[in-house]
């Protein structure tokens, strides 16, 4: 082989080899708290965020029905106003982050990680707002 050739072969492994095991770092998926830690495919990590996605957002549901019991109608009404508007920024925020990544295999599975990230901030938030007003009108801690 002449030394061009084989300058072409190793880099071409190198990249080759680079692809294949370098994960996407895509902000959320790869997060120090983030679920779906470890080896594993993107079909397997895309699985594994859209799960996660459903619990935080089964968590944000459960604390949210909480929340609203102990307000009055007015504050229902805006906490309602509030919440769908989170929802839109999140979807659209999501949204966003896989635009980077379009035309690959992370993007489904950053949207998923995505979403479950800012679910479960929300779901934090709410907790961090209305805790307090849930013990004192409840006598029970939120889920």
């Amino acid at each position: 082989m002449q030394p061009k050739q084989i300058l072409l072969t190793i880099s071409l492994f190198l990249v080759s080899f680079l692809c294949f095991t370098t994960k996407s770092v895509g902000q959320h998926m790869n997060a120090k708290d983030a679920p779906c830690q470890g080896p594993s495919s993107n079909a397997e990590e895309t699985q594994c965020f859209i799960g996660a996605s459903r619990a935080a957002d089964a968590q944000l549901n459960r604390t949210y029905d909480r929340v609203r019991e102990v307000l009055s109608g007015d504050e229902q009404k805006e906490l309602q106003t509030v919440q769908r508007l989170w929802l839109r920024f999140r979807d659209a925020n999501c949204a966003a982050e896989r635009h980077l990544y379009e035309g690959g295999t992370a993007a489904p599975m950053v949207y998923a990680a995505c979403t479950e990230a800012a679910t479960r901030q929300r779901t934090a938030e709410l907790k961090t707002m209305y805790g307090w007003r849930v013990i004192k009108f409840s006598g029970s801690d939120l889920p």
